[in-house]
């Protein structure tokens, strides 16, 4: 099994986004992917505008509750990305996983989303040529 971990500042739109997605990928491809999501700075709620773009796609992660990302979520993954937040705030020195850093070009929601997408298909096209 690989573990990969999404991680952004609030857990509230980015992450969110990327996880939706990496559970489709996984779904759809029939792997074996545990995945965790987290903020270094977690918001009370998910994002309205990324509830709103998810739903558009056929995606809802309504009633999900972002939350902080630990060192534990991280001591057995061997992928971190992060948009938006610094992966030494959480990744243990000793690791040895990569870390992935997603620096996403628009501040607009749908352009994010897409963006998104297109990066969680191209990581999960890497997982398959590897495997």
């Amino acid at each position: 099994m690989t573990k990969i971990v999404l991680a952004c500042v609030g857990n509230a739109s980015r992450s969110q986004m990327a996880t939706a997605y990496a559970e489709r990928e996984r779904d759809r491809r029939g792997l074996d992917v545990e995945l965790v999501t987290g903020g270094t700075d977690p918001k009370e709620s998910i994002s309205e505008d990324a509830l709103e773009v998810l739903e558009e796609d056929g995606l809802d992660v309504d009633g999900r509750t972002p939350r902080q990302i630990t060192t534990e979520d991280v001591i057995d993954a061997e992928f971190v990305v992060t948009m938006g937040c610094s992966a030494a705030e959480f990744v243990p020195e000793d690791w040895d996983g990569e870390v992935r850093i997603w620096s996403l070009e628009s501040d607009e929601t749908r352009e994010q989303r897409d963006e998104i997408e297109r990066r969680v298909t191209a990581l999960f096209d890497d997982l398959e040529r590897t495997a």
